[in-house]
């Protein structure tokens, strides 16, 4: 039996899931668990990537423990962040997306290269977290200075194990600094930016094996999570997606990446798939909900909080896209300053944001279907959010579509079949 090792961080948690195949159909086994989340470090958000780490480490050993033969593993994780180095010193903070420092950049990156310009060469929505404004606050801050390299989260840990530096393609592509034909880092918005070029070498394919850790060959998998997760889905045919989880991304894969002026409108981003271009837009997801549970009732369930919420009345929504929900002191108050008829309950809270996720979608896949000249009757949701069936009930009533809610560790799946696929 040949097992492969699955290494799937999301923004609030990450597992180890071990993989194989067996009378023809692939068995998983979740080995480790742990915590993940921003903390706040002089007024930033950042992310602790020793801890990140020693997590990583602990889950391989305790998954070698159980399976002695491991082929390969792979690390997959939310895109856009990444850890600028110093030779093999990592410079700290690593900033999580969320942290505000960006903003000032925006306008000062737009004046040398309108958005539209960006968004012809590159085909990314635009996200004021992208890692383009990210680089550019970092070289303002003077924190480039003597910078030898930079690596993305997944690739940065996988570095930490087997000791090669690697730029993976799919995650990449969520930087806003890759070109949409050539499929490599775009030099001329390098330069026109004057980043280092040191930092922008030649991209790595998913499947590529990069070195080994502790006996186990290390092979990049689609290290976007959501790239992985596309690959994950048991999909019959060509339809639309909902990667359900921290955010909702929603897409679909087409040939080649879209990039004309009712996509940039439309906002949606092209983003590295496995042979193909994920066509899709990063929208609200359990953000909303999961802040709102820390905000309202830390101690209560999710079961519970969903029943509530459906037995709630509360018919109002609130544009749950709007800037006013991303990182908000308090989520109850921007649900507040949103709404015209205010929630009397914790379940019309709760009741609002499924509401509002729901018509989100609903707004998402009708542009969707505009851009791409094609009009889908299904819709595949993976992930966390798929576990919910009210949400999933609300999806399908507002977009008119049979909703095919997959409860599955897509990532995880997708991750380990593409170390699989490597190993033939």
């Amino acid at each position: 039996m040949q097992y492969y090792l699955a290494i799937d961080i999301g923004a609030s948690s990450g597992r180890h899931i071990v993989g194989w195949m067996e009378n023809g159909a692939l068995q998983t086994e979740e080995v480790y668990r742990f915590p993940n989340g921003v903390s706040e470090s002089d007024g930033h958000l950042v992310w602790d990537v020793d801890a990140l780490e020693a997590h990583v480490k602990e889950g391989i050993r305790l998954a070698q423990a159980r399976y002695a033969a491991i082929e390969s593993l792979s690390i997959d994780t939310w895109g856009v962040d990444y850890v600028l180095l110093k030779g093999d010193e990592p410079v700290l903070p690593c900033y999580a997306y969320r942290d505000r420092r960006t903003e000032p950049m925006i306008e000062k990156v737009h004046s040398v290269l309108p958005f539209s310009t960006l968004y012809r060469h590159t085909g990314i929505q635009f996200q004021p977290f992208n890692s383009i404004y990210q680089l550019c606050a970092d070289q303002e801050a003077g924190r480039l200075e003597g910078v030898t390299d930079f690596l993305m989260i997944p690739a940065y840990l996988m570095y930490r194990l087997c000791g090669v530096k690697a730029h993976e393609y799919t995650n990449a592509t969520t930087m806003g600094l890759v070109n949409a034909e050539t499929g490599e880092f775009d030099t001329e918005i390098i330069d026109a930016l004057g980043l280092p070029k040191r930092l922008f070498p030649k991209l790595s394919a998913p499947g590529t094996e990069i070195g080994t850790y502790n006996g186990i060959r290390v092979i990049l998998c689609a290290t976007h999570d959501t790239g992985s997760a596309v690959e994950g889905i048991p999909m019959e045919g060509n339809a639309p997606y909902i990667s359900s989880g921290t955010w909702s991304l929603l897409g679909v894969k087409t040939p080649r990446p879209l990039t004309d002026a009712d996509s940039e409108a439309a906002n949606y981003s092209n983003e590295g798939g496995v042979g193909y271009n994920r066509y899709q837009k990063n929208i609200m997801g359990m953000w909303v909900i999961n802040r709102l549970r820390s905000e309202l009732c830390r101690d209560q369930p999710f079961p519970a909080i969903v029943q509530e919420a459906e037995r709630s009345s509360f018919s109002g929504t609130v544009d749950v896209n709007d800037k006013a929900f991303l990182a908000p002191v308090s989520m109850k108050a921007a649900f507040d300053a949103a709404l015209k008829d205010k929630p009397r309950s914790n379940a019309d809270y709760f009741r609002c944001a499924y509401l509002s996720l729901a018509e989100s979608y609903r707004q998402a896949l009708e542009e969707l279907e505009r851009n791409t000249h094609t009009t889908y009757d299904a819709l595949y949701i993976v992930g966390g959010g798929a576990k919910n069936a009210f949400l999933n009930r609300l999806t399908q009533g507002a977009t008119q579509k049979r909703v095919i809610a997959l409860p599955i560790e897509a990532t995880a799946l997708g991750n380990l079949k593409i170390q699989m696929l490597a190993d033939r």
